[in-house]
């Protein structure tokens, strides 16, 4: 069984832990029962390689996502690059032919496709493999889940069954209908749209060939940002005659806003931060070093990062977006395939930083053409390599590497270290990698 988990998301309803580079996905508010917090990618990944431990894993994502996920899944996962945004049917046309041309994956596979972020049990990865039995059977080309509903929403999409069973044919969909039609729809027997479906491989990259003029991955990567923009459900799912359903019984959010993030989190408080007993339904989420203290607030989240605060209603908290729209600063967080990076303090000609590089992992070799650096360890040791010359490091050294050279550093523990930037022209642009012999 090949799954792909489309992993998107511009990071903007989940502000300020959620930023252009760090969507909701990443963001770590599930303990585990060590104590340590995962993410909703690393949770969901955990949980399908538990019940499905056989299944193939493939992420379709874009390329400001890649070091996130090499972050908190490592290198034993298959990633399928976006190159640009163009909706749907495009990004799952691309992973396909990852699958096919890349991995080697046989025409007659089934493959899942699913979201990188639900909040499920563990049956949801049961109702999986049961979709891809039920696509190996042949009867149908799509293979949908089917949700069974706990309330009457306005926010999804229904599936109508031809007749009730735990496995059936789809009569017709209902996109978003108001909560009295959706009550209706639910007596009768509809079901959620999670977005979930399955399909023969070979049966995706004839589509792809009808719609988008080639299926190879070459002539899809190279020619990414010229295709047609086409959602999934419109390029396939409306134009297939017969689609069958799986239904699935389980727990099951769509974790999009504070307000459903919050229902879903095990504790009020993640971070430093307090509540007075007098706080009803409030939570809080605390990147930062200062504390929190919240005192007589109902029905309130407040979450602070080094991008911002924020202090909402929680039913307001949905309506995000639009203000934060109308910021405009850097991003201040951002996870590294190496590490972390955490903006300290910006001035007009500095930047200080605090950086973290994992045990065992490494900068890339690169250069900086407009600013010096100057390194401080604070923990841990490694070797720092400037213009080709090895150093061993280790906490209290101060390290200098003047614009135009080379350099990186390499953790044999994991390190910290304060990166002090100095120049006039101080961007995250200013970089040019080399190989390091």
């Amino acid at each position: 069984m090949q799954i792909i988990l489309l992993s998107g998301g511009s990071g903007k309803r989940l502000w300020p832990l959620s930023n252009e580079i760090r969507s909701k996905q990443f963001i770590k508010i599930f303990r585990r029962e060590d104590g340590s917090f995962e993410s909703m990618v690393q949770r969901v990944c955990r949980q399908l390689r538990k019940v499905a431990p056989e299944a193939s894993l493939t992420i379709a994502t874009s390329k400001t996502q890649l070091s996130s996920i090499h972050n908190q899944l490592g290198d034993n996962v298959g990633v399928s690059i976006e190159p640009c945004r163009r909706d749907t049917f495009p990004a799952i046309a691309i992973a396909s032919a990852y699958l096919h041309d890349i991995r080697q994956v046989d025409g007659d596979e089934a493959v899942i496709v699913c979201p990188v972020d639900p909040y499920v049990e563990d049956s949801y990865f049961e109702t999986l493999k049961a979709i891809s039995a039920q696509v190996d059977k042949g009867e149908a080309n799509i293979v949908l889940m089917g949700i069974e509903p706990t309330y009457p929403s306005d926010k999804y999409g229904y599936i109508i069954p031809k007749k009730a069973g735990s496995v059936g044919v789809v009569d017709r969909f209902v996109e978003k209908p108001d909560r009295q039609a959706a009550k209706a729809y639910i007596e009768n027997g509809a079901l959620w749209n999670g977005g979930v479906f399955g399909y023969k491989l070979n049966y995706l990259l004839a589509k792809a060939k009808e719609l988008l003029g080639d299926a190879s991955y070459t002539f899809l990567y190279e020619n990414y940002d010229r295709l047609q923009k086409i959602s999934f459900d419109y390029a396939v799912v409306e134009k297939e005659p017969i689609i069958q359903y799986v239904r699935y019984e389980g727990e099951w959010k769509d974790i999009g806003t504070w307000n459903t993030l919050t229902e879903a989190m095990t504790e009020q408080v993640i971070g430093n931060g307090i509540l007075d007993n007098t706080c009803e339904n409030v939570h809080i989420l605390n990147e930062l070093d200062l504390p929190i203290l919240a005192m007589g607030l109902k029905d309130v989240v407040i979450s602070a990062s080094p991008d911002g605060i924020l202090v909402s209603d929680k039913v307001q908290s949905g309506y995000i977006k639009q203000y934060v729209d109308q910021l405009s600063q850097e991003v201040k967080y951002a996870e590294k395939s190496w590490g972390e990076y955490r903006v300290l303090e910006v001035d007009r000609n500095s930047l200080t930083a605090q950086i973290v590089i994992r045990s065992g992992a490494s900068m890339s070799y690169h250069s900086h053409q407009h600013r010096d650096e100057v390194w401080t360890i604070t923990t841990g040791t490694g070797t720092v390599i400037v213009d080709g010359m090895e150093r061993k490091v280790s906490p209290g050294e101060v390290i200098a590497v003047n614009a135009g050279c080379r350099h990186t550093i390499r953790a044999e523990t994991e390190m910290r270290l304060i990166e002090i930037q100095l120049g006039r022209e101080i961007s995250a642009y200013d970089k040019q990698k080399f190989e390091l012999d």
